[in-house]
C-alpha cells in the first residue's frame, strides 16, 4: 500500500529537538537558618549543660536574687539551661514551628541579630516577669520557654500575612491569645505537662514571654522589617502562593 511521505512528516523524530526541562526541585526547608540553627542550638546546650559538675544550676535563676543580691544575671543565663532532654527538645521544637515566621521580617546577617535581640528580649520578660510575681522565692527556674513563647506570640500576629503584622485588636490574635494563655495557665495550674516530673512549671514566665512578643512584633516589624518574598509568606489560604 502506497503512503503519502508529507501525511507522516510530523512524526519524524528531529535531531534538533530539546528535551523538556525538569521541573527545580523544591528545598526541603525553606526556614531562614538562624531559626534553625536557633532550634539546633536549645538540645545542642543542653548536652553541653549535663558536662558541668552541678549540670549549670549554678546559671539558674532565683527570683531572690533580683532583691537579695546573687547571681542576678540568672535572667539572662537561664534561658540556655534546660531541666531535662524533653523539656528541652519541647522547646526546640516550638523555636522551630513559630521561629521562622518571625525570622523572615529580618532578613541576612543583621536581620539575624535583631531576630536573636527580640528572642532575648522576651525570655528576658518572662524570666523578670516570674521574678517580679514570686520575689521572695528561692526556686531555680530554667529554661527558654518564656522566648519560645515570645516567639509563638509574634507568629500569631503574622499568620496568614505579608510581613505586616495583624493588630492587637485583630479578633483572630485576640481568639487565639485567649486560647494560648488559658491552656497555659491550666497547664501550669494542674502540672500536665510531658517531661516536667516533679518541677513546677513556671507558667507565668511563659505568660510574660508570650505578651512581650505578641507586642514588641509591630514595633520590631516597622523598625527593622523588610516585606518578605511571597513564596515565603505565612498564608493561611491552601495551595501555593502566587508566582
Amino acid at each position: 500500500m502506497a503512503s503519502d511521505p508529507d501525511r507522516f512528516a510530523s512524526f519524524t523524530p528531529s535531531s534538533t529537538a530539546v528535551p523538556p526541562t525538569p521541573p527545580a526541585r523544591e528545598p526541603v526547608f525553606n526556614a531562614p537558618i538562624v531559626a534553625i540553627l536557633l532550634a539546633l542550638s536549645i538540645p545542642g546546650l543542653y548536652a553541653l549543660q549535663m558536662q558541668l559538675p552541678d549540670a549549670g544550676l549554678r546559671w539558674a535563676f532565683r527570683p531572690v536574687s533580683l532583691f537579695e543580691g546573687g547571681w542576678w544575671p540568672g535572667v539572662l543565663t537561664s534561658m540556655i539551661l534546660h531541666g531535662g532532654w524533653t523539656h528541652a527538645l519541647i522547646n526546640a521544637g516550638f523555636a522551630f514551628a513559630f521561629g521562622p515566621a518571625v525570622a523572615r521580617l529580618f532578613p541576612g546577617l543583621k536581620g539575624g541579630l535583631i531576630f536573636l535581640g527580640y528572642y532575648i528580649v522576651c525570655g528576658l520578660a518572662g524570666t523578670l516577669g516570674y521574678g517580679l510575681v514570686h520575689p521572695d522565692s528561692s526556686a531555680t527556674l530554667v529554661g527558654a520557654s518564656g522566648a519560645v513563647m515570645g516567639l509563638l506570640g509574634g507568629a500569631i500576629r503574622l499568620l496568614g500575612t505579608q510581613g505586616r503584622p495583624r493588630p492587637l485588636t485583630d479578633r483572630r490574635v485576640i481568639g487565639m491569645s485567649v486560647a494560648v494563655l488559658a491552656l497555659n495557665v491550666v497547664t501550669g495550674l494542674i502540672g500536665l505537662a510531658p517531661g516536667v516530673d516533679d518541677a513546677q512549671i513556671a507558667w507565668e514566665a511563659h505568660a510574660f514571654g508570650f505578651l512581650a512578643g505578641i507586642l514588641l512584633i509591630g514595633p520590631a516589624a516597622r523598625l527593622f522589617g523588610t516585606r518578605p518574598s511571597p513564596a515565603f509568606a505565612s498564608d493561611g489560604r491552601m495551595g501555593d502562593p502566587p508566582r
